[in-house]
């Protein structure tokens, strides 16, 4: 099972700012790479490298592996490029959106980030040090930390390539880690449902509900903040948007780690699985009020469903997707389905039995359900294959 790890860089400032320079040629060169393969039509890394692979070295001032890293990122960019196009996720062949997007080269941030292999990069884990190439030569001794637990499975699990990247002045390391996987519960005793809501994050049907109540607050409290500061405009008002971008990401982030950890760690201890609703295209089907849709949107809830997958895969817990229609007004008793089951948003009250409870509870127990039959029929646990974890 693949993982990456973020490793933070503490490079001095004469450190950082060779970084910087070669994070940039890099980055130019592979614009430049790009331009010449939306050119000549050659977007393999063969073809494109007997085009480029001179001119970057000499130009730029790049060597060989830097050079060919450069190249394979030009590649791999149209690649993923043509599979957007071909999915639909620039829209229709003859809208002005797909057009746009397919008549311009693609074209690389300057402070977009570069993959380094162990040829380009070594490390010292004792002294927590590593030792990487830049344009100014090999630089030694720039120091990286990070949590232990991490540092542990970096240097016992890492393979293959690295990469350096730069977010808002602070420097790290993606490293890609392979790991055990734990040998999977293939006789589960039955499956922890998890509804996915904005006033409740997720609530399970074995009765945890993990509130969102206070966190949309703050996060509400930050978008008004945002849109003062950018009304503003002044200098110290860009100062402290800058300082503030990204909060709210890195929160949501830090709560959904937290809460996947705790619904893993209780379907391991119960011997079951977890089910979750596939809530693809949920942004597209869902209809709201305008005042509704900023929560809705900004709110991650595939990150959190990632999460979930990937530390069950990693703890051995099957998981499975299920459909995610009419589980709000379905009863977990009876059975029965009918919009009026669902007068508010908390209260579930069946129509046909009587049954009563609370909403995301009753749908928590329909997803568990659901979950169990599917697993019957012979679903198999899904999780990604790569996932962020730090």
């Amino acid at each position: 099972m693949k993982l990456v790890v973020r490793v933070k860089l503490l490079p001095t400032p004469v450190q950082a700012a060779a970084l910087e320079a070669t994070l940039h040629a890099c980055n130019e060169a592979a614009t430049w790479a790009a331009d010449v393969a939306f050119t000549t039509k050659a977007m393999k890394p063969l073809a494109l490298r007997q085009h480029t692979y001179q001119q970057i070295k000499t130009r730029w001032g790049l060597g060989a592996q830097a050079a060919q890293h450069a190249i394979k990122k030009t590649c791999d960019a149209y690649t993923t490029l043509r599979a957007n196009l071909r999915n639909g996720n620039y829209g229709k062949p003859d809208s002005k959106r797909y057009a746009k997007t397919a008549g311009k080269p693609v074209a690389f941030r300057p402070d977009a980030a570069q993959p380094y292999d162990d040829r380009m990069l070594s490390w010292q884990h004792h002294a927590r040090t590593v030792s990487i190439w830049t344009t100014s030569g090999r630089m030694k001794h720039v120091a990286f930390t990070g949590e232990a637990g991490q540092l542990e499975m970096v240097a016992a699990h890492r393979q293959g390539e690295s990469d350096l990247l730069c977010q808002r002045g602070q420097w790290y390391l993606l490293v890609t880690c392979e790991i055990a996987e734990a040998a999977p519960n293939t006789h589960p005793v039955g499956f922890v449902g998890v509804d996915l809501g904005i006033v409740n994050i997720a609530t399970t049907s074995t009765g945890k509900r993990h509130s969102g109540r206070r966190l949309n607050r703050r996060r509400e409290a930050d978008r008004t903040l945002r849109s003062k500061l950018q009304k503003k405009g002044t200098k110290s008002a860009k100062r402290r948007a800058k300082k503030h971008a990204g909060k709210e990401a890195r929160r949501a982030r830090d709560i959904n780690h937290k809460i996947s950890k705790r619904i893993v760690a209780e379907a391991q201890r119960t011997g079951r699985g977890i089910a979750l609703e596939d809530l693809g295209g949920i942004r597209e089907r869902v209809r709201l009020r305008k005042p509704q849709r900023t929560t809705l949107h900004s709110w991650s809830f595939h990150q959190l469903g990632t999460f979930i997958a990937y530390k069950a895969k990693r703890a051995g817990v099957p998981v499975v997707h299920i459909d995610p229609a009419y589980t709000s007004r379905e009863c977990s008793h009876c059975h029965h389905v009918e919009k009026a089951n669902r007068p508010t948003q908390a209260v579930f009250t069946c129509r046909s039995c009587g049954f009563a409870e609370h909403a995301d509870r009753n749908a928590s127990h329909n997803i568990s359900h659901r979950g169990w039959y599917q697993w019957v029929r012979g679903a198999e646990s899904t999780a990604p294959a790569l996932t962020l974890i730090a």
